[in-house]
């Protein structure tokens, strides 16, 4: 990890950003599944943080007078070892010259035992995770094997991948990060700089350029697409432009949907209309740009920011509709690529094998200085649960279970667990959700979009509704490895998650183990 300056677009002078291997975003790493990697992760970076730093977050836990630039990487959807997951308190400074108190070691291993999929690593640092991906510390990790690469989708520089953000600039080219925030309920002054609720770009910034456009020749194409923004949701649908006025036409190639956070579905799914991707989702996509020679396509998004919130009808929300133009190549090229119709065994999880179901309710509440809250509680107490309070989630290594996030907040919230990928059962209004039932009756729910089929690792929480979501800790059919200790579970809007929307669960194993809070 280190500093670098990059030009991210023709008419702003360089950047300085934070990336890995001295780029932003970091490079694509791939690997094999059943094939383990050892990596160090290297800190070489400044003593200052790039970006102004809330001391106030967390501050009974982290040094902030004592310490240089604090990181850590979680490898987001890996399967892996508790001591390698990248804990938000395992961080460590430049050269490890100090380091947290949930820092076990130097080289992470990754197993690598689990489906091939669209993975992706970032900064997890307590407190600061906003700041350090924003600043630029992300990158994929795709894992292969054989079997997918049998199956004739497209590949090589047919392949691409698509981390999608949005970023604000200065007029010298440097970030922009809000620094304070207004309107609060308390007598106490905001801290300066303090943390904001929420974070909204106005660049889309793909794959490290803003405004950018790509090239393609009229055939399919793989895409693997990466929500990266620190709280943007985006809904996505291809149409054809014209760049002389700016206007767009018709509707252009659909996604055909072959892969979501953990890994490839049973089958292919043409999204008709718009693809929804959370943020932390990855969506896994096909498109034919053969009958479109010649032309310029853009791909646009319609998600308000907040997503589903209480600002989409008050004028306050922040799209930003424009997000890359696609220039299809007007002379036609062979393609013998394929999407076929069967991709991948994914078995489901049974419903009578639950052991457990979780009530999961998301608050609002302030905190010393009147800043909103968002919190997280369980149904051991009815109070929401800060991230230093004591673990309430202790599965069994091989328990099933269900949790259920009721969203009791404003907004749409992207849930996600380390370690684990589960399936979407469903979701159901709050107003007829009985948390003292003793089962949940699945066929009354409403079903799973079509892009949360199969194996996801982060789910939307729509405002007033349950969402049901199961998992198995464990090895299941084949798929997947045993791990135990302790692992978060959160809300991946990333001003949310250092500010106390984070929880430690713990994985048992048959006998029970000691009990700290695990962050």
């Amino acid at each position: 990890m280190r500093e670098i300056e990059q030009k991210i677009h023709p008419n702003l002078p360089p950047t300085t950003v934070w990336g890995y291997d001295g780029q932003y975003p970091g490079p694509t790493i791939e690997a094999q599944q059943g094939e383990p990697v050892y990596v160090r992760w290297m800190n070489k970076l400044p003593n200052e943080h790039l970006l102004p730093v809330d001391e106030t977050i967390h501050s009974s836990k982290i040094p902030y007078d004592s310490t240089g630039v604090r990181v850590v990487t979680h490898l987001h959807g890996g399967n892996v070892e508790h001591t390698s997951d990248g804990k938000p308190t395992a961080w460590f400074t430049r050269d490890f010259e100090q380091t947290g108190p949930k820092f076990k070691k130097k080289d992470y291993y990754y197993v690598n035992d689990q489906p091939p999929a669209t993975l992706w690593y970032h900064d997890h640092s307590l407190g600061i995770t906003r700041l350090n991906v924003y600043a630029g510390l992300a990158g994929l990790y795709l894992l292969r094997n054989d079997r997918e690469e049998s199956l004739g989708l497209p590949s090589g520089e047919y392949e691409i991948p698509l981390v999608l953000q949005d970023r604000s600039f200065n007029d010298d080219g440097s970030l922009f990060y809000p620094t304070a925030r207004s309107g609060t309920d308390s007598d106490s002054p905001n801290p300066n700089p303090s943390i904001v609720s929420q974070f909204f770009g106005d660049t889309s910034v793909v794959n490290g350029k803003a405004w950018p456009r790509l090239s393609v020749d009229p055939r399919k194409y793989r895409f693997r697409i990466l929500n990266g923004s620190n709280c943007r949701f985006y809904n996505l649908k291809l149409f054809e432009y014209n760049e002389s006025d700016g206007t767009t036409g018709a509707g252009g190639p659909p996604f055909t949907l072959v892969g979501n956070d953990g890994g490839l579905l049973a089958s292919p799914v043409t999204i008709e209309d718009r693809l929804e991707i959370g943020t932390g989702k990855r969506a896994d996509v096909v498109v034919d740009f053969s009958d479109y020679a010649g032309q310029t396509l853009l791909v646009h998004n319609d998600a308000a920011a907040p997503y589903r919130g209480p600002d989409i009808n008050t004028g306050e929300q922040q799209p930003l509709p424009d997000v890359m133009l696609v220039d299809v190549a007007a002379d036609d090229v062979d393609d013998p690529s394929q999407v076929p119709s069967t991709l991948a065994e994914v078995p489901e999880i049974p419903v009578d094998s639950v052991d457990e179901e979780r009530y999961l309710p998301m608050t609002m509440s302030s905190d010393e200085y009147g800043r909103p809250l968002h919190l997280l509680g369980s149904e051991a107490e009815s109070s929401p649960h800060k991230l230093y309070d004591p673990v309430t989630e202790e599965p069994t290594l091989n328990d099933t279970e269900i949790w259920s996030f009721a969203n009791l907040t404003g907004m749409s919230h992207p849930m996600h667990m380390h370690l684990v990928h589960f399936q979407v059962l469903g979701r159901q209004p709050y107003s007829e959700y009985d948390p003292e039932a003793e089962t949940i009756d699945i066929e009354s729910l409403e079903p799973p979009a079509p892009e949360e089929m199969g194996w996801n690792d982060v789910v939307t929480a729509n405002p007033g509704e349950v969402t049901h979501v199961i998992v198995h800790f464990g090895g299941f059919e084949g798929l997947f490895n045993d791990q135990t200790g302790w692992y978060m579970w959160h809300c991946h809007m990333l001003e949310h998650e250092d500010h106390d929307m984070m929880r430690p669960f713990r994985v048992l194993p048959y006998s029970g183990g000691d009990n700290d809070d695990g962050s």
